[in-house]
C-alpha cells in the first residue's frame, strides 16, 4: 500500500512517535513564519527560553498586520521585531513588502518542506507542495529553537479534481465548493490533499487560493503535489533550483474522497456571517456599498490584472467605494509596469498598502448596516470593524463585476469578454525590502529595542489539585477567536498582555474581563462554557494567553477547534468536552463549579473526570496526549520547555 503525499512528508520529518492516524506525533520543522500581530509575543517567548540561536533551516519575520501606525505601539513592535531578527538570524520582511503568505509563496516556500506559521492561513504554501501548518506563536517559538511540533497524525481527504474551469469560474469558487461540502466544523485532524488531472489546469497562485481558504474548513492543512506547473512558478521567481517533484503514490489509500469536476464550478459567495454559508452568485440581488479586493487569498498578479482589465474604461458608481490591496510589493510593481495600476486608479479605486489591513478590520471598515463584497477569507460578524455590516466573500472577478454595477453581480451577466491573463514567465523580483540574516559573529551584540508597550510574557503556575470557581461566561456555537480576542483597533496591544486582556470577549460581553479579574483576585478560578466549534478562525494564541492571565483554568465545550485547543494546553488551560452535550444547559453563567482532583487525573492519565455544579455531577472528557498532560501539569508549554531545558543541561 502506497503513501499519500501528506504521509510521505510527515514520515520524512518524523521526530517523535510512530505514524498512526489519530495518534500524536512530533515532526521536525524546516521553516517558520511569523507576522507582527502574533510575532512579537512569539519572540518574547523565544527569548524567555534562553536560546542563543534559531535551529530551523529558515525563519522569516513579516510585518503585514499592524502597518497603520496610529500611536507609538505598532512602530515600537516593528523595531523590536527587526532587532530580534538581526540578533537571532531571522529574515525580516519590512512593512510594505507584503502579506506574509503571498511573500512566502513567492520567495521562500519549497516543495516537500515543513512550514509552521503563527497564522492560521499558513497553509497557503501548500500551493507549492509545502506541508504548511498554522499554529500558536508559542509552538512556533519552540520550533525555532529546534523542538518538534506535535500534531495528530491526520486522516487524509482526497479532493480529486477533473476537467477545467470555465470562463468566470475561479479557484476561489473551487474552495467555496469544498467548503459547501465539508462545512466549517467536524474536520479536526484531517488534511485536504488535491489530486487528479484537473490540477494541471491550475496555476500555483490558484492552488494557493484553495489551500489558503481551506483553513476555514478546520483541516490541519491542504496540499497540492509539486509538478511541472510548480517548477514553472519557481522558475518565474528565479528559484527553479529549489524545485523537486512531490506526489502521492499511485496506490495511496485515502480516508475519504471528494470528486469535483471543475467544469461544473460556477461563481459562488460566502454569505454573512460564515465562510461556510455558501450560495450561488446568481441567487443574490443586493446593492453594494463597498468592494475590497486583496488579502492573502486573492491578491496575486493575475487576480489584480484580471480586475484591472474588467474595470478599464469604466468609472466607479456613486455610492460605492473600491479598495485594492496588492498582496506584495512584487505584485504592485508588476501591475504598475504592465499598466494595470493606471486602469485601477482611473476607475476610481483606492490603492492600499500591501498588507492585511481591511481583512482584519483595522482599516477600510464599511459604513453602518452596509453590504461589503470582499475577496478575503473570513466574514465573521464584526470582523470588518463594523458590527452590523454584511460581508460577502467572492472571487476578484465577481468583486470587480459588483464594483462596475453597484450590486452583487455574476460576471457572466456583464456580457464582456473574459479577461485571460497569463502568469509571467519572469516576475519582477526585488528583495530589497527583505533584510537577510547577518553572520553569527556580527549579530550577537545586537541590542534589542523594547518600547514601553512591550512587556514580558506572563507565565502560568502549575496545575492546582482542584479547579474551583464559577462559570464566568457561557457562549453558544461557532464562537471564533475574533469573538474571544478582537483584532482591529485592539491589535496594537498584542505585546502588552495586561492591557489586551481588558478586551477579552469584548464583542460578546464587555464586562467579562472585569468579572474574571475580580474572581481571579479572590483566588477562585474562571471557567468558560461553550458550544460547538469553539475557537474557530484565526490562530491567535492571545485567545488563550489573555484568558489565562485573567485566571481561566478550564474551557468546557461541545467541541473545540484544533489550533485553539492546542493553544489552551500551551497556556495551562484544560480543554474539556461534555460527555453529554445536553449538559451545556446545566452550566449557566455565574454557577459555582468544581472539578475535583484534576491534577491527579492528569498525573494518572485519566480520560474522564467530573464537575460538580449545584449538587449535579457532569461528566467531562479530556482528549489529551501524555505530553499535553505533562504540559498542563507544569502550567503550560513555556514552563514545561524551560524545565525540560534545565533538566537536559543538568544531565550534561
Amino acid at each position: 500500500m502506497g503513501y499519500t503525499l501528506t504521509e510521505k512528508i510527515l514520515r520524512q520529518h518524523l521526530a517523535d512517535g510512530s505514524y498512526e492516524p489519530g495518534k500524536e506525533i512530533g515532526i521536525k520543522i524546516d521553516q517558520t513564519l511569523t507576522q507582527d500581530a502574533t510575532g512579537t509575543m512569539a519572540y518574547l517567548q523565544f527569548e524567555s527560553m534562553g536560546l542563543s540561536d534559531i535551529a530551523t533551516e529558515l525563519s522569516v519575520s513579516y510585518v503585514d498586520h499592524n502597518t497603520i501606525q496610529v500611536g507609538f505601539e505598532n512602530a515600537d513592535d516593528h523595531a523590536y521585531l527587526q532587532s530580534i531578527a538581526k540578533k537571532y538570524g531571522i529574515y525580516f520582511s519590512r512593512p510594505g513588502n507584503g502579506i506574509c503568505h503571498q511573500v512566502h509563496l513567492e520567495r521562500f516556500a519549497r516543495p516537500g518542506k515543513t512550514l509552521l506559521g503563527s497564522d492560521s492561513h499558513t497553509p497557503t504554501a501548500g500551493g507549492v507542495g509545502s506541508l504548511a501548518i498554522g499554529a500558536g506563536g508559542l509552538d512556533v517559538a519552540v520550533a525555532m529553537g529546534g523542538g518538534a511540533y506535535y500534531l495528530t497524525a491526520p486522516r487524509v481527504i482526497n479532493v480529486h479534481l477533473t476537467g477545467s474551469l470555465a470562463p468566470w469560474a475561479t479557484a476561489k469558487d473551487v474552495v467555496l465548493k469544498v467548503l459547501s461540502i465539508l462545512s466549517t466544523k467536524g474536520n479536526i485532524g484531517c488534511v485536504c490533499e488535491y489530486t487528479g488531472e484537473g490540477i494541471s489546469q491550475l496555476t500555483v497562485p490558484e492552488r494557493a487560493t484553495i489551500t489558503n481558504m481551506g483553513a476555514e474548513t478546520g483541516v490541519t492543512t491542504s496540499i497540492f503535489p509539486s509538478d511541472e506547473e510548480t517548477r514553472r512558478f519557481l522558475k518565474a521567481q528565479g528559484r527553479e533550483e529549489q524545485w523537486t517533484p512531490q506526489a502521492a503514490d499511485k496506490d495511496a489509500v485515502y480516508d475519504r474522497t471528494l470528486e469535483i469536476d471543475l467544469c461544473e464550478i460556477e461563481p459562488l459567495a460566502s454569505a454573512p456571517h460564515s465562510p461556510g454559508n455558501v450560495v450561488r452568485i446568481r441567487d443574490l440581488d443586493l446593492p453594494v456599498d463597498q468592494v475590497m479586493i486583496g488579502s492573502c487569498t486573492n491578491s496575486s498578479y493575475v487576480d489584480l490584472m484580471m480586475t484591472a482589465t474588467m474595470l478599464q474604461g469604466r468609472h466607479l458608481p456613486a455610492g460605492v467605494s473600491l479598495g485594492i490591496a496588492p498582496g506584495s510589493r512584487q505584485v504592485l510593481s508588476s501591475i504598475a509596469k504592465n499598466g494595470g495600476l493606471d486602469k485601477l486608479i482611473s476607475f476610481g479605486a483606492r490603492i492600499l498598502e500591501s498588507s492585511c489591513g481591511f481583512c482584519i478590520g483595522n482599516s477600510m471598515s464599511p459604513c453602518t448596516d452596509s453590504v461589503s463584497v470582499r475577496t478575503s477569507n473570513r466574514n465573521f460578524k464584526g470582523r470588518s470593524g463594523t458590527a452590523n455590516a454584511r460581508v460577502y466573500l467572492t472571487s476578484p472577478v465577481v468583486a470587480a463585476a459588483s464594483a462596475i454595477t453597484g450590486k452583487i453581480t455574476d460576471p457572466r451577466d456583464l456580457k464582456i469578454d473574459y479577461p485571460r491573463i497569463n502568469m509571467p514567465e519572469h516576475f519582477e523580483i526585488d528583495d530589497n525590502m527583505i533584510i537577510p540574516p547577518l553572520p553569527t559573529t556580527t549579530r550577537k551584540e545586537t541590542k534589542i529595542c523594547r518600547g514601553p508597550n512591550i512587556g514580558e510574557p506572563p507565565v502560568n503556575g502549575p496545575m492546582p489539585g482542584d479547579i474551583s470557581g464559577q462559570v464566568t461566561i457561557r457562549v453558544g456555537d461557532l464562537v471564533t477567536t475574533d469573538h474571544i480576542m478582537p483584532a482591529g483597533s485592539r491589535l496594537k496591544y498584542r505585546s502588552n498582555v495586561p492591557k489586551y486582556s481588558e478586551f477579552v470577549f469584548e464583542p460578546v460581553d464587555k464586562d467579562f474581563s472585569s468579572r474574571a479579574s475580580a474572581l481571579r483576585d479572590s483566588s477562585l478560578h474562571n471557567i468558560i462554557v461553550a458550544g460547538q466549534s469553539y475557537g474557530q478562525g484565526s490562530s491567535r494564541e492571545h485567545a488563550a494567553l489573555c484568558p489565562m492571565y485573567l485566571g481561566v483554568k478550564a474551557v468546557i465545550a461541545k467541541s473545540i477547534e484544533r489550533i485553539h485547543a492546542a493553544n489552551l494546553v500551551n497556556f495551562g488551560i484544560v480543554p474539556f468536552s461534555f460527555a453529554q452535550e445536553s449538559d451545556w444547559d446545566s452550566l449557566p453563567e455565574g454557577i459555582a463549579i468544581k472539578i475535583p482532583g484534576i491534577r491527579k487525573a492528569l498525573e494518572t492519565r485519566k480520560d474522564e473526570v467530573f464537575a460538580e455544579a449545584e449538587n449535579k455531577q457532569i461528566n467531562l472528557k479530556m482528549n489529551l496526549s501524555d505530553r499535553q498532560r505533562d504540559i498542563l501539569l507544569a502550567g503550560g508549554l513555556l514552563p514545561f520547555t524551560v524545565q525540560a531545558s534545565r533538566t537536559a543541561r543538568k544531565g550534561k
